[in-house]
C-alpha cells in the first residue's frame, strides 16, 4: 500500500529538485522520476570535442534569493563575467564599453567615452529604475504595464535606451518590448545587486548539486506516460500510488500529462564556435548598436570568463539569436557573418561545434505580471516550474519550494 504522505516528483529540473530537497528536509518521503539520462531539465551541459557546451547560453545570477538559500555557490567555483557590455557601433570597428561604475571602477574612463551617458538619458534611466532600487520596494503587479510603456512614461530615450533595449532582448528573449515591466525591474534589481557567472564545470553543476543532496537518488531513464491524482504510470509499466504527484517537466510535457494549458514560450538559438585565437580578451557580452545589424542579440568569449569551458590553447565563443515562433530558425552562415562583424574578425574559419535551437527557453511574462500561478490541477496532482512563477532559475526554485511547502503544511500534524 502506498505511503499516503509520499510524493512523486516527475522531472528532475531545477523546480523538481528544489521541491524534492525541500520535502526531504521536512521528513517527507519523495521519489524523483526523470525521463532523460541526467538531471537538469533545460539546465544541462555536454562535453563536445573537449569543450563544455550548455544547452543554450545561460548564466547563474548570485542575487537570486533562492540561490542564496539553497546553493553552495563557492562549491560551484563560479567564474564571473565583467559587469558591463562591449558595444559594436557605427563609430568604428573597436568596441566601446559601458560598465557598472560602482563595481567595475577601472572601466569608468571607457564608460565615459562610450557616448551613451548623456545626462538626460541617465536621468530618465534613473526614473525608470528608481522603484526597484529602493530597499523597501515591493512588486505591485496591479499597476504593471509593459516595459516599453514604462520606459516611454519615464521619457527614457536616446542612446542609453537603445543600449538597454538591445541588452534586454537577449535577457528576456524578445525585442518587441512586451514583457512585464514589474518582471523586468526584478531582473534589473538582481543585476544591480549580484554577479553573473558560470560554474567552472558547466551550468549543470547547479542541478547536480541539488540532486546530490537527495538520500534517494533521482531515477533516471524513467519516462512517465500518465499521471492522475496521486498516481503515476511509467513507460516501463510501473504503476505508482502516492499522496501527491508533482509534475515539474517542461510546459509542453506538463500539458500533455495533466491537460493544464501551457504558457506560451519564447525561443533562442545559440551557436557555439571553437577558435584557436580569442577575438578579444575581455569577459563581457558584445551587443550590436549599429543601425544595420544581423540576427545575433549577444555574443561573448565564454572561455575568457570560464577557462574550463575550452581545452587548453583553444577558445569558445557563443552567439545567441532569437528563435521566433512561426518563423524559420536563423541560418548558420548569417550568424557566422554577423558574429565576425561584432568581433571585427574573419570568423569563416571558426569551427561550429553545435547549434542549440530551443523553442521554449523562457515562458512569456506579459503585463500585468502574474508571478504566483495556482499550482493545483486536481486533488493530489499539481504542477511546478518557472512557467508557474517567473521565467528564471529563481522562479523555478520558488515554484518547487511552493509545491513542497503546500504539501508539508497539509500533512504535518
Amino acid at each position: 500500500m502506498a505511503n499516503s504522505r509520499e510524493v512523486i516528483v516527475v522531472g528532475a529540473g531545477i523546480a523538481g529538485l528544489t521541491c524534492a530537497v525541500t520535502l526531504q528536509e521536512a521528513g517527507v518521503p519523495v521519489r524523483v522520476l526523470e525521463a532523460s539520462d541526467a538531471v537538469g531539465g533545460r539546465v544541462r551541459t555536454d562535453r563536445v570535442d573537449g569543450f563544455l557546451l550548455d544547452r543554450g547560453f545561460q548564466v547563474l545570477q548570485t542575487a537570486y534569493p533562492m540561490v542564496k538559500d539553497l546553493v553552495d555557490v563557492d562549491a560551484l567555483d563560479l567564474q564571473p563575467f565583467t559587469l558591463g557590455l562591449a558595444l559594436r557601433s557605427d563609430r568604428g570597428p573597436d568596441h566601446f564599453v559601458v560598465a557598472d561604475p560602482r563595481r567595475e571602477p577601472q572601466l569608468i574612463p571607457q564608460t565615459l567615452r562610450s557616448g551613451k551617458l548623456h545626462p538626460a538619458s541617465v536621468a530618465s534611466l534613473t526614473r525608470w529604475l528608481a522603484p526597484a532600487l529602493r530597499e523597501e520596494w515591493v512588486l505591485n503587479s496591479g499597476e504593471d504595464v509593459t516595459r516599453g510603456e514604462a520606459m516611454d512614461a519615464a521619457s527614457f530615450v536616446g542612446p542609453l535606451r537603445h543600449l538597454l533595449d538591445t541588452f534586454l532582448a537577449g535577457v528576456l528573449l524578445e525585442d518587441d518590448l512586451s514583457t512585464s515591466n514589474a518582471f523586468t525591474l526584478l531582473l534589473m534589481r538582481s543585476f544591480a545587486t549580484g554577479r553573473i557567472g558560470l560554474p567552472a564545470g558547466g551550468m549543470q553543476q547547479l542541478p547536480a548539486q541539488l540532486a546530490a543532496r537527495l538520500s534517494q537518488p533521482v531515477e533516471l531513464g524513467t519516462e512517465v506516460v500518465e499521471v492522475g491524482p496521486g498516481r503515476v504510470r511509467t513507460a516501463g509499466g510501473e504503476n505508482i500510488d502516492a499522496g501527491l504527484v508533482v509534475v515539474s517537466t517542461d510546459p509542453e510535457t506538463a500539458e500533455r500529462l495533466t491537460g493544464r494549458p501551457s504558457v506560451p514560450g519564447k525561443g533562442v538559438t545559440t551557436h557555439w564556435f571553437a577558435t584557436d585565437e580569442a577575438p578579444a580578451d575581455h569577459r563581457m557580452l558584445v551587443v550590436d548598436q549599429r543601425h544595420e545589424h544581423g540576427p545575433v542579440i549577444n555574443t561573448c568569449v565564454v572561455s575568457n570568463a570560464a577557462p574550463g569551458y575550452a581545452p587548453e590553447g583553444r577558445h569558445l565563443v557563443q552567439a545567441s539569436s532569437l528563435l521566433r515562433p512561426g518563423q524559420p530558425p536563423v541560418e548558420d552562415e548569417a550568424v557566422r557573418a554577423h558574429v565576425g562583424q561584432l568581433w571585427n574578425v574573419d570568423a569563416s574559419g571558426w569551427q561550429l561545434l553545435r547549434r542549440d535551437d530551443i523553442p521554449y527557453a523562457l515562458p512569456v511574462q506579459p503585463a500585468p505580471l502574474v508571478d504566483r500561478e495556482d499550482l493545483v490541477v486536481d486533488e493530489g496532482l499539481i504542477v511546478a516550474g518557472d512557467h508557474t512563477d517567473t521565467g528564471s532559475i529563481q522562479g523555478a526554485m520558488v515554484s518547487g519550494r511552493r509545491a513542497a511547502e503546500g504539501w508539508i503544511a497539509r500533512t504535518t500534524p
